[in-house]
């Protein structure tokens, strides 16, 4: 066994508290051809999902990071990471999403969001990868209409926005991320957020509107444009433009076989004609909208059992805790939503190098 004095111990949590505070914002890139793909190709996705294969964590980007830095990480993005980026998030919440959305089918999901993104953003296609801002003329968080990232996530999804926007509070088994710039601008919470924001309309459309079937999510990608999930049938025209043309872009990718590569299509293109014809809701199936408690559910308690700090969950709060936490502000580890209340020192809803130096005092107690 080896021995490390208190002086050397202290030593060692300064370094590691130091480090975390200068927070480097380098990011790996990966590089895949268009028709490989990243996760295992021997998982079951319907009950695994893709398993996360680029190591995404709750941020894309260090949370201390400006914004300029935070969004040229996004900007790097491939078009096969912006499509893995929004099944990370499908993955992390699914038993919710398909009960709420009566989708039994995990890939029908990841289609409908890629079918999303292509609407708003040409998911990355463009070049820009996840960094995508509209309607920001106004300023920061004064435009209700003022979007960012893949999904096109409006300023009123966030938690602490400005009061006259509706408040998207219904949506308790999610976490709601405050309205900042260093959360509005990074590119996963910016898609969490707008999973939640669509899950928002889907409890008015059941509740509110008494919605059923597909005209559920057809009407809550309507609110998730609008701010309206009313089902209005004399306006043909804007349900093929936004919801429907949404559906036929993501049975595009989900028949032809585009859900793990870096191909993409754009709205209108002409590739997707063809699922423009009829029914384009047919490939959704016969699906029943919920609003039961999901059968997992999507945020498990911290056990009794685990300490605050101890985020290695190995039943001790030890260096090997603030090492982990370290890695995680640095972006070197991902932690699970359990580990991140656990690391949560402050309660703060965020992990930093505050949370880093609470846990070094605790540690230097012990």
């Amino acid at each position: 066994m080896v021995l490390i004095s208190d002086m050397a111990m202290k030593r060692l949590l300064g370094i590691i508290t130091a480090s975390a505070i200068a927070v480097c914002s380098v990011i790996t890139s990966f590089s895949f051809a268009d028709g490989d793909i990243a996760h295992d190709s021997s998982r079951d996705v319907q009950t695994q999902g893709v398993g996360n294969p680029f190591n995404f964590g709750e941020r894309n980007t260090p949370e201390n990071a400006s914004t300029a830095e935070i969004r040229a990480i996004n900007h790097k993005m491939t078009v096969q990471e912006v499509k893995y980026a929004l099944y990370k998030e499908v993955d992390e919440h699914w038993e919710l999403i398909s009960t709420r959305f009566g989708q039994p089918e995990r890939e029908k999901v990841y289609a409908l969001m890629l079918g999303l993104g292509t609407r708003e953003s040409t998911l990355g296609g463009n070049g820009d990868g996840a960094d995508i801002e509209t309607a920001f003329s106004q300023g920061f968080g004064v435009s209700s209409a003022h979007a960012y990232g893949t999904m096109q996530t409006a300023v009123t999804a966030f938690l602490g926005c400005d009061p006259t926007f509706m408040i998207e509070d219904n949506v308790p088994e999610m976490f709601h991320y405050t309205l900042a710039e260093n959360t509005f601008y990074d590119a996963i919470i910016s898609n969490h957020m707008g999973i939640r924001k669509l899950l928002h309309f889907v409890e008015i459309g059941i509740n509110q509107e008494h919605l059923t079937g597909y005209q559920v999510v057809r009407g809550a990608l309507k609110g998730f444009n609008t701010g309206w999930c009313d089902y209005t049938p004399e306006n043909v025209g804007y349900y093929k433009d936004y919801p429907d043309e949404i559906a036929a872009l993501a049975n595009w990718y989900y028949t032809e076989g585009h859900l793990y590569d870096n191909v993409f299509t754009w709205t209108n293109a002409e590739s997707a004609n063809s699922y423009r014809q009829g029914d384009v809701w047919a490939w959704w199936g016969g699906v029943e909208p919920s609003m039961a408690e999901p059968q997992t559910p999507s945020v498990p308690e911290t056990p009794q059992s685990y300490e605050s700090g101890d985020v290695n969950m190995d039943g001790a709060v030890n260096i090997a805790d603030l090492i982990y936490m370290n890695n995680y502000v640095l972006g070197k580890e991902t932690f699970t939503e359990e580990q991140f209340r656990l690391a949560d020192m402050d309660n703060s809803q965020e992990v930093d190098s505050l949370d880093i130096v609470q846990l070094r005092k605790v540690i230097i107690n012990l």
